[in-house]
């Protein structure tokens, strides 16, 4: 009771505005009294309003009331000050809104220095002292002060969880593992914090090494970024000396290479740099996972500890590959020789040529050796909803299904007449132009298919064979029949060996020139792969024979 009325006698003698004992103590009209220096610093700020109020009742007065040392309250602390009242503590001890207060204090709070996590209490410094001189308290165990002692008690049994129930994943207390979770596999919480804890470092190590490899990715990325330049600035600058040589046709084609390899260079730079980005992103936030984890891994309350662990402990899977790989051409040098064939052969040979001068700058692509996917889900995510164009079918297939199915019939189909359309070969192409990264399934349902791409200048009128897909240079087929498979490219027929299935799957990088064709069934197995140069966009395109039915599926 002495302690309370000291503490009541401190608030008492306080001035409110400083929170610390009264120093040359004034009384304002309305009766509350300040520090002198505390007062006149408040009005100050209200000088320009012209009207003056108190801090705490916020009465007014005007004119500013002059103030004069209260020398009975001044009298009256200097005693309180030799009879023990100490100052008030400094305002940082007090607890603030975000602070773990003192459950001992009365009044005014202040901050707690340390959690019993046995006593489910917190303490300032000044309570905390019997943890320190008691005998039957020093072996409590003392936390940084929290707010969630109470998380440490058991509901049910209102007893200190020190247990953790490995079946059902949770903290209980003893009385939990002999009730509830009886027969269950129970350890005290320290073991499972121990447990827990190797994870943790194991997950720690993981992250520094993903943080090492992502290093050495961004500098293998700048060295690239580096390199791209200078073969960008060389070639630029040989260029510029081939076609000053040359007269005023070849100005033309002087600026049009210039401007393409200037493209194509800002093109790479900024693809490589957006990796490097995105890499310095992984690794930031790497660091920031394994602080986390660092945090908690010093954490002393077990039971904090194994709440947090499960939303720590997951580490998301990488978006890129552990390592960059950088497709080994030479960058921009062979634009050079390309110009200086054509310095070399004159005007005829630049008619010519310039195609071949335009496809070398845009083969430049650091980036394109991402690998191609080993598992159906990888593909999905480059799935194209593609349907078949009407304007290009043969007569006699009826396309059904929003135009996704299409099943070759015996009489002729109402189809105007359209400069697209196969007259002859059972064929039809589809509507979307397929560029970049895509993937597409077509499942036969009868009959005989052609699964195939082609430019859109692939011939079309006639019986010739240079309109039948993969008996061209500008169409690439896969024939399916129920036991067997050929690959067509070029009038050229190339056996296929694959498990037989009614689903192949399509997978074209346009960019990389790769096409692949795959059985696609509970696994997928690559039939044929393609690696070549495509100059144009291609469209997907189904040839069907006897009566064949066949569909481009939905896959999303």
């Amino acid at each position: 009771m002495a302690e309370k009325g000291v503490q009541l006698d401190r608030e008492t003698f306080s001035c409110s505005i400083c929170l610390d004992l009264l120093k040359d103590p004034v009384t304002i009209p309305c009766g509350h009294s300040y520090c002198m220096n505390c007062i006149k610093s408040f009005w100050e700020g209200e000088d320009e309003k012209k009207i003056h109020s108190c801090p705490q009742c916020r009465q007014t007065f005007t004119p500013r009331p002059a103030l004069v040392k209260n020398t009975m309250l001044a009298a009256l602390v200097e005693e309180l000050k030799k009879t023990g009242l100490q100052a008030a503590p400094a305002d940082h001890c007090y607890a603030g809104p975000e602070d773990v207060t003192c459950d001992f204090c009365t009044g005014r709070k202040l901050k707690a220095l340390k959690s019993c996590l046995v006593c489910l209490v917190s303490y300032c410094d000044k309570h905390l002292q019997p943890h320190y001189d008691v005998a039957q308290l020093k072996n409590h165990k003392l936390v940084e002060p929290t707010t969630k002692l109470q998380d440490n008690i058991c509901y049910r049994h209102n007893e200190v969880m020190k247990m953790f129930c490995r079946t059902d994943q949770q903290s209980i207390c003893y009385l939990c593992s002999v009730d509830q979770h009886k027969g269950h596999d129970t350890v005290t919480a320290a073991a499972e914090r121990t447990e827990r804890q190797r994870e943790l470092e194991v997950s720690r190590q993981n992250i520094q090494q993903r943080i090492q490899d992502r290093e050495e990715d961004v500098k293998v990325l700048q060295q690239e970024v580096e390199a791209i330049n200078r073969s960008a600035d060389r070639t630029v600058e040989d260029s510029e000396k081939i076609f000053t040589e040359l007269i005023r046709l070849m100005e033309k084609r002087r600026s049009d290479v210039k401007q393409q390899v200037r493209s194509q260079q800002e093109t790479e730079v900024s693809r490589v740099k957006e990796l490097q980005e995105k890499l310095e992103q992984e690794i930031t936030e790497l660091k920031r996972k394994d602080a986390e984890l660092n945090k908690l891994s010093h954490t002393e309350d077990h039971n904090q500890f194994l709440h947090n662990y499960p939303s720590l402990s997951a580490l998301s899977e990488s978006e890129h590959s552990s390592s960059i790989n950088i497709r080994p051409l030479s960058y921009f040098e062979d634009v050079t020789a390309a110009v200086s064939e054509v310095r070399d052969k004159l005007q005829d040979v630049l008619k010519e040529t310039w195609r071949n001068i335009s496809l070398t700058v845009t083969e430049v692509d650091v980036l394109l050796s991402q690998s191609e996917p080993e598992t159906r889900a990888g593909f999905l995510k480059y799935s194209r909803e593609i349907t078949l164009d009407p304007n290009t079918a043969y007569t006699e297939l009826l396309l059904s299904e929003g135009n996704r199915k299409v099943t070759r019939m015996e009489d002729e189909q109402s189809y105007s007449s359209h400069p697209d359309r196969f007259t002859y070969w059972e064929q039809v192409l589809s509507r979307e132009s397929l560029t970049g990264r895509c993937y597409w399934e077509v499942e036969r349902r009868t009959g005989e298919v052609d699964v195939a791409v082609a430019y859109k200048n692939n011939s079309r009128a006639g019986e010739s064979e240079e309109c039948g897909f993969g008996c061209n240079d500008k169409s690439w087929s896969l024939y399916c029949d129920n036991d067997s498979y050929y690959f067509w490219y070029n009038n050229i027929q190339t056996p296929v060996s694959g498990p037989e299935s009614s689903r192949v799957g399509v997978y074209l990088d346009h960019s990389a020139g790769v096409l692949s064709f795959y059985s696609v069934s509970e696994t997928m197995t690559l039939l044929h792969r393609v690696q070549t140069t495509f100059t144009q966009p291609l469209y997907a395109g189904l040839g069907l024979y006897h009566g064949a039915t066949a569909e481009l599926c939905k896959l999303k």
